[in-house]
Order: structure tokens, then sequence, then C-alpha cells
């Protein structure tokens, strides 16, 4: 029946190993209860690793001849899958931890939400899972949630699967163990639905595991990614990733998330408010970054706060620009003229401090207006409501 079913959706197992001699052969004969359709990638292993996939006929075979990490096995095992013609691969590690047997999860769960990218979810509150893989695990899931706004319970769990054909054309730039929370953020950036199915897990003793991860080198590689993938998502795809979604929405959809909220009035008001100001001010890059930030010391309402900033929608820039620069000139006695004599650094920096003044003084105005609206029109509603 799997075996059929493999066929049907055009998905393999892919198989990446360095140096599990002990376990290699037996999750090999574990998935070919299933499937017969395996690539296996030999990340230059120094062990008998060759010598055991030469036993197998039936698999693919793709070898380095040096060790490259994880992150580049898994990327060989992808192009390979793509020249089979293959639309998913299955991930999973070549050191036990995962069972082939919750193979059927991943592909009926495929069926019912096809193109995704499914991380098999682990029970990491189990007694066996070691002390560093618990805090690890918190770690990497607060930092995937911040990038992308998704709240997946496992990110670090390698038994997946990929939509192959979705991640085409992607150039990633992690080779280790990191390229597994790269490729996860940077596919929710690009609009691949992210999601889990729960697997178990197994955790052999300390002293019969065999383990490649290095706890400071490599938990120090993830951190520096971390750190690059939260500054790229609010400058740049946390914003294009709401402005994607609020160009979906229709004007009852928006209207339905202000009014279906149940914050009280004045935090409703104040967000809307508070988000138009922010949309209006000379941040630009950083306004969401500045304004989700704001709204959690505040405790507004972060979806209203991001929603209302789109304000400052590509084709209202020009005018937001104009009108602030506008505004500004009457705090000065000489305001700056938009037709330049002579372009000079000072009369760039006075240009500058005339715009910027007069964007906060226009969101200043924005937020009062904004604010009393939302609050007479929610609480309009309400009252209709009966609440």
């Amino acid at each position: 029946m799997w075996t059929q079913k493999f066929k049907e959706l055009n998905c393999s197992v892919l198989i990446p190993t360095y140096n599990n001699q002990n376990t290699l052969s037996d999750v090999i004969e574990s998935v070919l209860k299933y499937t017969d359709r395996i690539i296996v990638v030999n990340d230059g292993a120094t062990d008998r690793t060759e010598e055991i996939l030469s036993r197998y006929s039936n698999i693919t075979v793709v070898k380095h001849k040096l060790n490259k990490g994880k992150g580049v096995a898994l990327r060989t095992g992808f192009k390979k899958a793509l020249e089979l013609g293959y639309r998913y691969v299955i991930t999973i590690d070549s050191d036990g931890q995962h069972n082939p047997e919750e193979l059927p999860a991943f592909l009926e769960k495929i069926e019912k939400e096809p193109d995704s990218l499914i991380v098999g979810a682990r029970n990491m509150e189990q007694s066996s899972v070691p002390g560093k893989s618990s805090f690890g695990h918190k770690f990497s899931n607060f930092w995937y949630k911040v990038e992308t706004g998704i709240d997946l319970p496992d990110t670090q769990s390698g038994y997946r699967l990929y939509p192959v054909e979705k991640l085409q054309g992607m150039k990633f730039f992690t080779n280790k163990f990191e390229f597994e929370i790269e490729v996860i953020v940077r596919a929710a950036w690009r609009g691949i639905n992210v999601t889990s199915v729960p697997v178990s897990v197994v955790y052999f003793p300390e002293e019969t595991r065999v383990t490649h991860f290095r706890p400071v080198r490599d938990f120090t590689r993830v951190s520096i990614l971390n750190t690059v993938l939260v500054f790229l998502a609010f400058t740049i795809f946390r914003p294009l990733i709401y402005f994607r979604d609020l160009r979906k929405k229709s004007f009852k959809e928006i209207k339905d998330d202000i009014l279906g909220t149940k914050d009280p009035l004045h935090i409703v008001a104040a967000s809307v408010g508070f988000g138009v100001f922010m949309g209006v001010t000379p941040f630009w890059g950083f306004q969401i970054l500045i304004a989700l930030a704001v709204s959690h010391l505040l405790k507004l309402n972060k979806a209203l706060v991001v929603l209302s900033a789109h304000i400052s929608l590509p084709p209202l820039i020009p005018f937001i620009i104009f009108i602030s620069y506008l505004i500004g000139g009457v705090f000065f006695n000489n305001p700056q003229s938009l037709i330049f004599e002579e372009i000079t650094l000072e009369s760039i920096y006075l240009n500058f401090i005339q715009y910027a003044i007069g964007a906060f003084a226009l969101g200043t105005f924005l937020f009062v207006i904004f604010f009393c609206t939302t609050y007479y029109f929610v609480a309009m509603k309400r009252k209709k409501r009966g609440y």
C-alpha cells in the first residue's frame, strides 16, 4: 500500500549519512519496507559506510569525497531528487533516532496539504531527551516564531518532508546543521506552508550515542544565523509577508479583524492609531521592527498595529513624504524648497530634518484621528452587538 502511495505522490526518502556504520543498514532496511525510492548521500564517511551501501543495488547513492556537512548533503540529495523527477523527499537521519514506521504520517499529511514543508515534531518532554537538546529545541522554536510569525512545535527535527520542486532556485548560504533552520525560515518567507506532524524520537545512552553535533561551535553558528535572519526578517521579509497577506484581504476582512478582537476599546483604538503613526514615521525599512517592539512594551494588539502600519503602501508613500515635507516647513522661519539651486550636504540635511519633523507631526495628527474614529466606530458596533 505505502509503496504505491510513494509512487502516486512522487515522493522519495533521503538519508544523509556520515560515519553511522552501526545503524545505517537497519535504517535502510526499515525504510525499504515502505519504499525503494531511497537516496543516500554518503557525506565523505571514513568508516564502513561505502561497503554497507554497496550491498543495495535498488537504491540511489551519491558520494562526497570529503565531508561537507549535513546542509550540503541535504542539498545534494535535493538536487538528485529533482534529477530523478521527484516532487517531495522525506529526510530521515541514519543514526536510528527516527522511526521509519512513521513515514506514512508524512504521506497522509502531504495529501491533505500539498506542497507543504512538514517537520516531524518530537515529544521533547520525555525523560530520555538530553537537557541540552531540550534547551536548544526551545531556543530555536522561539527565534523561528520571531523570524516568521509561525508557531512550530519542533524546528530542529531532521525528520521532514521537503517539497523539493518548490525549493528549486533558492540559494542557501549555510552548510552544516544550521541549514535545517535556514531552509524552514526561508521557505516560510517564500510563502511555502510550513507545518508539522507528531513523531517519536529515540535517544540512545550517552556512551553509545553517535553525534556529529559540536555544542559550542554549532550553537555559535546557529546563533549567528539567527541574528542574520532576525535582521532580514524585520527589515525585509516580515514587512513583505504582511503586505502580501494584506493584499489578499478584502475591506470586510480588515474590518472584521478590528471588530473581532476582544481587547478593551482603548487598546484597539491605540493599536490602530499607533500603527498609522508608525506607518508615517521616517523609519523606512524599520517601521515594522520598531512598531512590534513598542507595541510589545505597551501591550498593544500587534496584529492591529502591523495592519494599520500598512497605510504606507507603495502608491501612498510619495504623497505621505510630500505632505510631511510641507507640514515640516511650518516649523521653520525659512522653510526649505524642493527646487534646488545647489545641492550640498547641508541642503540635503536641512530638507531631511524638515521632512522628518513633518512626518512626526503628521503621524501624531493621524494617531489622534484614527484613535478617536476607531474608538467611536468599534464602540458603536459593540453596542449594537450587545457586548
